[in-house]
């Protein structure tokens, strides 16, 4: 078996945790089943480039089950769980290439380690694998029939590439299903960004002022939960609709400019750079509290933040203190990367039943019409979305109304009015 892990006697302790996460994964439970006596994968080496978590750990089990060939690498260099994947690599059969703490050759080697694998469905978590596929291993694509994308921030990379026709393989946008966006980026992150940060600081959030750059449904997510924790939640957004939105749900609107000043904890999750940099850094109070919840580690301005710092020390575990010319400190947290994940174990199990859900159903869609899709990104299919719903509420013992034969044709006509 080929894989780089940071200890395979770790790999006891990783499967017990992958069970416990499998308990709180019904859905996944179910595909598992349903892939193992259908083998849609038969034959498909995936590449996947993911969070190496207990969760990540399920979804490869479906995926195995189906029929797959799987080799995975990490898609942050801080989120790899070394358990999990030392039992990734050598319990589950999974070629696995994951460290925790990997420099940026690291990372990137590994990313090349499961490319090496010939991949003819990929899983991305951010487009680190397909960019990377597209620009440095370009000889491969022809083995590729599509692939799917897990981020807000790894779609939007996509959508750039096909607008500027670089994208040569159909790519799934799971990130914008329902099953995904309304419940894994606003419950999801709001609840483990929250648990990340009090896990680096154990400070109490009442009463604290609370800033949240971006108004997405991560944004959503995580004012929801910091104002239910007694936070007063600032939110900075450029979009108008959003900002209006915040209003509206009781938040209190302003720039960054403003904000900066007042704030006393700052969470990016913007999918954007520089979102915190030096302008704001030098108007920001003594404590103040700098953690990131968007994809990639560029939304705080970590060399405008080093450039002003006469002092840093590492005061708690991932918690890096910036003492500035003037006395000021301020803390960054995870070293500006996902805290969620940095700093905490990620998204509850339970969320991220549906969203592994939507990645296994995509893959074996992908397996089966991938040849007939257009070289772009595309939604995942109604159809889809609509079954992983059902999955969850049966698995969660619920039921619902199903519409009558007069409903279903009062819906589907134009000739019954008023």
């Amino acid at each position: 078996m080929n894989y780089d892990v940071a200890d395979t006697a770790l790999a006891a302790q990783g499967l017990l945790r992958i069970e416990w996460a499998e308990q709180h994964m019904p859905v996944l439970r179910i595909l598992r089943e349903r892939f193992a006596a259908d083998q849609p994968l038969r034959g498909q080496r995936v590449g996947a480039c993911l969070h190496i978590t207990t969760e990540t750990a399920n979804l490869a089990r479906v995926l195995i089950a189906g029929g797959a060939e799987l080799a995975l690498c990490a898609s942050n260099p801080l989120s790899t769980q070394d358990d999990v994947a030392a039992a990734l690599a050598t319990e589950l059969g999974v070629a696995t290439f994951a460290v925790h703490g990997e420099d940026r050759n690291v990372y990137y080697r590994h990313i090349h380690s499961v490319l090496d694998t010939k991949p003819t469905i990929t899983i991305d978590d951010g487009a680190d694998l397909v960019s990377t596929l597209h620009s440095e291993r370009q000889e491969l694509l022809t083995n590729v029939l599509g692939g799917t994308e897990e981020t807000t921030t790894g779609v939007i990379r996509l959508r750039s590439m096909a607008k500027d026709g670089a994208l040569k393989y159909p790519l799934v946008a799971v990130n914008d299903a329902d099953t995904k966006h309304f419940f894994d980026n606003r419950y999801g992150t709001g609840q483990s960004t929250i648990d990340g940060i009090l896990r680096a600081t154990n400070i109490l959030l009442a009463g604290k002022r609370f800033v949240v750059s971006g108004y997405g449904w991560c944004g959503r997510g995580l004012s929801e939960r910091a104002r239910g924790m007694g936070a007063h939640v600032i939110v900075t957004e450029v979009n108008p609709l959003r900002a209006l939105q915040a209003v509206l749900d009781g938040f209190q609107v302003m720039p960054m400019a403003e904000a900066c000043r007042v704030g006393e904890v700052f969470v990016t999750v913007t999918g954007d750079r520089s979102v915190l940099r030096k302008e704001h850094f030098e108007q920001m109070k003594d404590g103040a509290i700098l953690a990131n919840s968007g994809h990639f580690d560029v939304e705080i301005n970590l060399v405008d933040l080093a450039g002003l710092s006469t002092e840093q020390r590492e005061i708690r575990q991932n918690v890096r203190e910036y003492r500035l010319a003037d006395g000021r400190r301020l803390y960054l947290l995870g070293e500006g990367r996902l805290v969620n994940l940095a700093s905490g174990e990620g998204h509850p199990a339970s969320v991220m039943d549906m969203s592994f859900a939507n990645q296994s159903l995509v893959a074996a869609y992908i397996a089966r019409e991938g040849q007939h899709l257009e070289k772009r990104v595309h939604s995942v299919p109604r159809e889809i979305d609509e079954e992983v719903a059902r999955l969850k509420l049966a698995a969660m013992g619920i039921q619902i109304d199903r519409l009558t034969p007069e409903q279903e044709e009062y819906l589907n006509s134009w000739k019954v009015g008023t």
